[in-house]
């Protein structure tokens, strides 16, 4: 607290301000810290590499059963709820609609006001990342047929996703310098990339199917949508009908994480009642710092550790067909697909890359959609189970690729970023103005 003795020109009269600068509270500073894109990134590799050497130390049976230990209830009464799970399930099933609802949120905002508002700017990076899907699926498909492992293609979607989170974070520490639109190009491509994997997750990892429980998830979901655009929702009604709504997704047989994304959807994504920001906004910063910070980190413990120690070991694992299937989907399937269909989008039709970004600025990009991990690993679960031979085996593949998806597109970024930039990087025909650039000052402030 300061004070400043100063007079008043209208009245004369000697007047005492007082300033004061208040320091952000500990909490405020911990949820800043766990929403940065950098920090994500940071808490998966950690969270990761913490699970590998859990799984292959000398406790590591106590790592398996802390895994398969079983927590909940089969039924409330005579009714089943099935919401017996182990520990790994529960972090696959549950905390990861979390981090749903925040795509959910993400989504939302960009289809009503952001990137994907309108289909001229966004339709060259949503073309990507449908390329970027088909062309990992197919590698995938190809090479465990080629390999004799026909038994392995249901594991076609594995290569397909994009980890938001981990993509950003490496794109925020590698890719200073470059204009943000390339920020906005991955996202896009990532989120429609989401969207896509869940869209996929409810229609092809959908064993059985109870339109009660579904019904009863849809009328939950529809009064969590009413509440929360209503004048002033409450947290502590909000969560106990996301649960709720979460059980009943959950018990229907549908993946109970497209919950989460659906309750993201119904967030207003313009200001209502007043209100200076959109909620969308409001939620996604609310709610991010438990994604990033809790959510995936937990679910990234138990769906990393891949025992490398007994059995065959290593060479046992890494020799599965679905390791170079995963693998190269990831690494080579997302780089060209990304950048072929952007090529011939670009090539062959009247969309254009956006202000400031050349098709050579998407070879880190390509890179970075290679990074499958969190998304990788629940389809992994989904196709494979526990028990199946091949799950250690995509396991390890997911984390080798995202592995190699990430140093390479660190190492493009900075050499993109040491290249000289044209006029006109988009070939439109008209200069670009470009002002924002990752790692400025308003760069930093934002993200």
């Amino acid at each position: 607290m300061g004070r400043r003795e100063t007079i008043d020109p209208t009245t004369g009269l000697e007047l005492t301000l007082t300033t004061e600068t208040r320091t952000p509270s500990f909490g405020t500073r911990l949820r800043r810290f766990a929403s940065r894109e950098t920090t994500g990134g940071a808490l998966l590799i950690a969270a990761a590499v913490l699970a590998l050497v859990c799984a292959n130390a000398p406790w590591r049976e106590w790592y398996l059963a802390l895994s398969e230990a079983m927590v909940g209830i089969d039924s409330i009464g005579p009714v089943p709820v099935h919401l017996d799970l182990t520990v790994a399930e529960w972090a696959a099933d549950g905390l990861l609609a979390i981090f749903f609802f925040v795509v959910g949120v993400e989504l939302k905002h960009e289809f009503v006001a952001g990137s994907l508002r309108s289909p001229k700017e966004a339709g060259v990076p949503m073309l990507a990342a449908v390329g970027g899907m088909a062309v990992p699926a197919i590698i995938y498909a190809v090479t465990v047929v080629a390999l004799g492992e026909p038994s392995a293609l249901g594991g076609w979607a594995i290569p397909t996703a994009t980890d938001i989170a981990f993509a950003l974070g490496v794109l925020a520490v590698f890719g200073k310098g470059l204009p943000t639109a390339v920020r906005t190009f991955l996202l896009t491509l990532a989120v429609v990339d989401d969207l896509l994997a869940i869209v996929v997750i409810a229609i092809f990892y959908t064993e059985h199917l109870s339109f009660a429980y579904l019904g009863a998830a849809l009328v939950t979901i529809a009064v969590f949508g009413w509440y929360v655009r209503s004048r002033n929702p409450r947290w502590w009604v909000l969560v106990p009908l996301f649960v709720v709504a979460w059980a009943f997704m959950h018990s229907s047989g549908v993946h109970a994480t497209v919950a989460g994304v659906l309750m993201g959807f119904t967030v207003a994504a313009r200001p209502t009642h007043g209100e200076a920001e959109p909620r969308t906004h409001r939620y996604e910063q609310a709610v991010r710092p438990w994604s990033q910070g809790v959510a995936l980190p937990v679910f990234a413990f138990f769906a990393a550790g891949v025992n490398l120690v007994d059995g065959g070991g290593a060479a046992e694992i890494l020799s599965q067909p679905v390791v170079p299937a995963i693998t190269v989907g990831l690494v080579v399937g997302k780089l060209v697909g990304v950048l072929g269909t952007t090529a011939l989008v670009t090539r062959l039709t009247p969309l254009r890359l956006a202000q400031g970004i050349g098709v050579r600025d998407l070879l880190p990009v390509g890179f970075l959609a290679g990074i499958g991990f969190t998304v990788a690993l629940l389809v992994s679960e989904l196709s494979f189970g526990h028990a199946s031979e091949h799950t250690e085996g995509a396991k390890a593949a997911i984390l080798l690729g995202s592995v190699i998806a990430a140093l390479l597109g660190a190492l493009t970024l900075r050499w993109d970023a040491r290249r000289a930039r044209t006029a006109d990087m988009n070939l439109d025909g008209v200069d670009d103005a470009v002002e924002d650039f990752i790692g400025d000052e308003k760069d930093r402030r934002e993200h």
